[in-house]
This record gives C-alpha cells, structure tokens and sequence, in this order.
C-alpha cells in the first residue's frame, strides 16, 4: 500500500525558535552557576519586544538580557533593514511556586519512607512519548530527519557565506512516499527561505535545489516526479520577529518525531529536569532506541505518565505497532524492570543537571548523536529477552 508522510522543521532565526535558543541559553547559564537550579523560563518575541518571563530559583547570578541580545546575535539579527538586537527587553522572573516545590523536593514516595531515586517527585502531571523505529540510521522518521537536515543545510549556508543573500528565518518540509512501512522516494520539498532584497525569486530556486536539496537528500530518493516549492509565496524578505511573533514551545512537533507519534502536549525549552515534560520525554526516547537497536521490535512508542509530587509513573504504555519480537504488555514490562523511571533516577541516568541544553533548541532534540538519550548503551545486554 503507498502512502504519504510529511514533516517539517525551521530554522534557529524562525521567531519561535529565537525564542526556545533564548530559554534554553538561559536554562544552560543558571545551571553552569547552579546544577539545582530550578527553572521554566519562557520568551515572546514581537516586532522590537522581547519579553523574557517564568520562574526561576537558584543561586547562580544571570543578565538575562546579557544572554538574549548574544544568543540574537548568534543567530545573525544583527544587520540589514531590521536588527532585532536593538529590540527591547523585559524581564518578569520570579521563584518557584513553594507549593511545586513542596512536591518536587519531597515526593509522595519519599514521605513515606522511600530511598534516594524516591527523593524528587514529578515537577508537573502529564504524559510524555518516546519513540524510535528502523527508517533511518538515527533511528527515526526519515521525514522529519530530512527536514532538520535541510534547516540545518539552509542555515549552514548562510553562516558560510556561501550565498550573500540569505538571512536567518526559513522553514522546510519534506513529503515522503511510503510502499507499506518501508520509505521508497521523496513526492515533495518545500523550502522556505529569508532574503535580502536584491536576489530575483529564479537564483533562489536555483541555489535551493543545488545547494540546499542534492547536498542534503540522496539521489535515489529523487526522481522526476518530485515536487519543488521554493519559497511559493515568491518573496520571503520579512521574517524573524519582524515577520511574526515567536514564542517559547510552540514547535513541538518539529522539537519531537515531525508528527509520526503521539505528543503530550508539554513543551521542553527552558525547563530545568525536574520537569517531566523534560526529561522524562528524553528517558523514553533513550528507552525506545535502546529496545529497537536491541531487535526486541522495529518500531516502538513509549508513554509514560505522572502525578506532580508523585516520583513513579502513574503508567506506562508500549505499541511496538505490531513489530515486537514479545507482545507490547511483555516488553513494558521489560521497560518497568530495567529503566528506573523516577525523575532522580532519570536525571542520575542522563546526567541532565549540566549546560547541554542550547545544542537542543533547533534541529530537533532527538536524533543527533550528542545528546546522552541518543546512546544504545543497553541495546547488548536487552537482547537475552529475545531468546
């Protein structure tokens, strides 16, 4: 059977995404002072305001202004007809709600006597996905990992100078066809890229497709029947903040699996890893490409959920979508077994309590092999339970 999947990303100049660098810059200095720090902070970028916002407790001493107008910068809104560097800033930070923190710093489990994984409970309720499968090396969705790899290559081209004409917002999406389960070719690329106003519509579908597209996805995935969108409005000069608002976490999608599982709706910029929307999506990313590189199934969905205050997850939840080498159940109690799921544990397993965090805030939080729930260190050692 053919069908059709598509994802998209964006660049770190795409106003929402200036706004989760913003955070997670943030986030990384509060816990470069202060590996407690607790923190979920926000941003909303509009035209010439930044506003920074949320709240914070630890010890470390930060400009957040300082950070932002460098992170901007880093971005490249330091030139041309509008410089978001001269934006102004307003910072509406406060401390942690005492009545989180009563939950966080002494869970359920932990009033009653519990041991030290039980100390921390869940910053938030919630449910929160994993996910991982065999389309791509990186073990994720070849659509959402061709999108991320061509707002990297649109950004990369510009930092390079490569091209003179490229400033930093821009947006891709990649449609590919399916027979079944297994990716046969790519229908359609739509690339949509900030410019001066010098460069006529015709160089720019040009460079796109030669230095953008054939730099990024292979030949045998292209044929004469693809589709090319290339910025299809015809013009993309204005973009950024000036273009439209951004705001903190509303890329989710993008951050996540490009729409091929489930999303529990928290986002993850900003947040220190006490907060399960976090972290705990990162554990059940870690479990779900440990128990697909073990062959334990080809593909594999996680969710897990909690009470805030409460340290052990209300539930967990496999759908290996029928590929499991054991039933779904067998293997979430594998799941239950051999990862301790209780946000210390999860922190002590990932060593989360460390700057790492800009590196997440554009091109996807999964399927880069820098990160620490990236790793199939437990692949080996799981597969005794296929036998």
């Amino acid at each position: 059977m053919r069908r059709f999947f598509t994802s998209e990303s964006v660049t770190e100049g795409h106003p929402d995404k200036v706004c989760d660098n913003i955070s997670d810059a943030i986030l990384d200095e509060l816990l470069r002072q202060d590996p407690a720090t607790r923190a979920a902070v926000e941003c909303c970028a509009a035209y010439n305001t930044l506003m920074i916002a949320g709240e914070v407790t630890s010890k470390a001493v930060v400009n957040y202004e300082a950070i932002a107008r460098g992170v901007i910068q880093r971005i490249g809104y330091y030139a041309g007809d509008f410089a978001f560097d001269k934006c102004k800033v307003n910072v509406l930070i406060h401390a942690q709600s005492p009545d989180i923190a009563l939950g966080v710093d002494n869970s359920l489990e932990n009033k009653a006597g519990g041991e030290e994984s039980d100390l921390l409970g869940a910053g938030d309720q919630g449910m929160m996905f994993g996910y991982a499968c065999r389309e791509t090396e990186e073990l994720m969705p070849l659509p959402i990992v061709l999108a991320h790899k061509l707002a990297k290559r649109l950004a990369d081209l510009r930092k390079e100078k490569l091209v003179d004409y490229l400033r930093p917002d821009g947006k891709t999406q990649v449609t590919v066809e399916y027979d079944g389960k297994t990716p046969v070719r790519v229908d359609t690329v739509v690339i949509s890229a900030q410019h001066n106003t010098h460069v006529s519509h015709e160089q720019i579908e040009k460079d796109m497709k030669e230095l953008v597209v054939k730099k990024v996805i292979p030949s045998s995935l292209l044929d004469e029947n693809t589709k090319y969108f290339i910025n299809p409005t015809g013009r993309f000069e204005i973009g950024g903040p000036e273009g439209d608002s951004g705001l903190t976490g509303r890329k989710i999608v993008v951050d996540t699996y490009g729409g091929r599982c489930a999303h529990g709706g928290g986002a993850f910029s900003g947040k220190d890893p006490t907060k399960v929307d976090r972290s705990a999506a990162y554990m059940a990313r870690y479990i779900c490409k440990n128990i697909v590189a073990s062959g334990l199934a080809d593909e594999m969905e996680l969710q897990v959920a909690y009470a805030i205050g409460v340290a052990n997850p209300v539930s967990v939840f496999v759908d290996t979508f029928g590929t499991g080498v054991l039933s779904d159940d067998e293997i979430a109690e594998i799941v239950k077994k051999e990862f301790d799921l209780r946000p210390a544990a999860i922190i002590k397993t990932l060593d989360l309590r460390r700057p790492i965090y800009s590196k997440t805030a554009a091109y996807g939080h999964f399927g880069r092999d820098v990160f620490p729930w990236e790793k199939t260190d437990r692949a080996e050692e799981l597969k005794h339970y296929a036998k």
